[in-house]
């Protein structure tokens, strides 16, 4: 398997590699969950191969991003809504009532030191009443932040954005101008490119990619989804994230949305748009790209895994399509030659040949899943939100190495730093490493 070459045939722009941070945004570097860490731990436990255990406040899915010696992440503080409350507010909702509802949530940047697990800055970015609901699979805090040059972005989709300087922990700006009704809550997370903080803000009511000036929060530009979609309002909304692409020498914004996915250049003008099918929405997953096309998953009810083919084109063109256990929460994963991706619910793991669609293997891993696989060291990542992590060799042979199991939930993926895992549950951050240090003072 020709793992080295992994990352160079992603052929993204490298305006997206934010060389500062080690691990500058969701699923690193690249955005596309691979690592270059050696000397990783492939097993663990409460116990065994942990250098430090933080807790954290408040509850959020967002992963940590690493620059320097500081891990930050960022978090929600509930306070429930009274139930009389509750009733009032759902009878705007369209029946689903898995949700949770506030009568207030207060969003902050938490910054852990990454030798010591201390918690250092607990600092406030935004504070509402009466948010929207979410759904009980999310949180108020699940898109993870870009940090690049000492700053901090961070989006809460309709409930806003802000930057914070990490250096003096002062909030440098905060726009909550963009709202639209996400339904289950907010989940996009924001690329950075050039002077432009990217995010998309698919909702019921309407649906738009959005970028602000990172310099100011200002409005640089918004442009509204052009493709038709299905007229019921709750088949439109989506929770995707773009990635930065190179495609035909010019960069460009591939953005999944309900039913397309979408090109853009950096005023936000379209340049493309491909259609995928017919109920597609509620788009999680972020696409990976190699070889020449961008692979992705078409959301819930007939979910699909899409390899669209783009080099050489005018627009991009499906190449093959893979209808069986598409995943519609973690993205996918391409190492090398091989395509590994995994469903929500009871964890199917399925491998495909990257360039043909051809299936190689499917195996159960059980379990409940929405963090999206890691490669680092030789060896494959996956969590689910029981908070077992099942280690793999990559390949065309289903080959386990190990299954760690950890106390409380994993909602968020992975951070790699050093020779160490980062990884958050819904209660602490861990530091997993062969050789521990010391431990946090608690």
């Amino acid at each position: 398997m020709k793992t080295s070459c992994a990352v160079a045939a992603l052929a993204l722009s490298a305006a997206q590699l934010l060389a500062a941070a080690e691990w500058p945004e969701w699923r690193g570097p690249t955005g596309q969950g691979l690592a270059v860490g050696k000397g990783l731990p492939a097993e663990w436990s409460e116990t065994k191969n942990v250098a430090w255990k933080s807790e954290l406040p408040g509850r959020a899915w967002s992963s940590p991003v690493i620059e320097g010696k500081n891990i930050w992440l960022t978090t929600a503080l509930e306070t429930a809504a009274k139930p009389e409350d509750v009733a009032r507010r759902l009878k705007a909702n369209t029946g689903d009532q898995a949700l949770t509802l506030l009568e207030k949530v207060e969003l902050r940047a938490l910054c852990v030191d990454r030798d010591t697990g201390k918690l250092t800055q607990n600092i406030p970015l935004l504070s509402l009443r009466e948010p929207q609901w979410v759904h009980t699979l999310n949180s108020y805090a699940s898109g993870t932040p870009v940090i690049e040059e000492g700053k901090l972005y961070c989006h809460f989709g309709a409930l806003g954005n802000a930057c914070l300087d990490t250096r003096t922990g002062k909030v440098l700006w905060t726009n909550t101008d963009l709202v639209v009704m996400h339904e289950n809550g907010p989940g996009s997370t924001p690329v950075i490119w050039k002077n432009l903080m990217v995010f998309h803000l698919d909702g019921s009511d309407q649906q738009f990619i959005a970028a602000l000036d990172k310099r100011t929060g200002k409005l640089a530009w918004k442009t509204t989804r052009s493709g038709e979609m299905n007229k019921n309002p709750q088949l439109k909304k989506s929770y995707g994230t773009p990635l930065i692409l190179t495609i035909n020498g010019q960069e460009q914004i591939v953005s999944p949305a309900s039913d397309w996915i979408y090109g853009y250049d950096e005023r936000g003008k379209e340049l493309w748009r491909v259609k995928y099918g017919q109920l597609g929405f509620s788009l999680t997953p972020r696409p990976v790209v190699g070889h020449g096309m961008i692979y992705m998953s078409t959301g819930f009810m007939k979910a699909q895994i899409l390899a669209l083919k783009y080099e050489g084109l005018e627009k991009p063109e499906i190449a093959w399509r893979y209808d069986k256990g598409a995943p519609t929460m973690p993205s996918p994963l391409l190492v090398g030659d091989e395509l590994y991706f995994l469903t929500d619910a009871g964890g199917l793991l399925t491998c495909l040949d990257a360039k043909t669609g051809k299936e190689y293997y499917r195996e159960r891993l059980g379990g409940n899943y929405s963090a999206s696989p890691t490669f680092a060291d030789g060896k494959i990542y996956l969590h689910n939100r029981e908070g077992l992590t099942t280690v793999l060799r990559p390949g065309k042979q289903f080959e386990v190495l190990e299954k760690n199991q950890l106390p409380g939930k994993i909602f968020a993926s992975l951070a790699v730093a050093d020779n160490a895992l980062f990884l958050r549950t819904d209660t602490a951050l861990y530091r997993l490493q062969e050789k521990p240090g010391p431990r946090a003072a608690r």
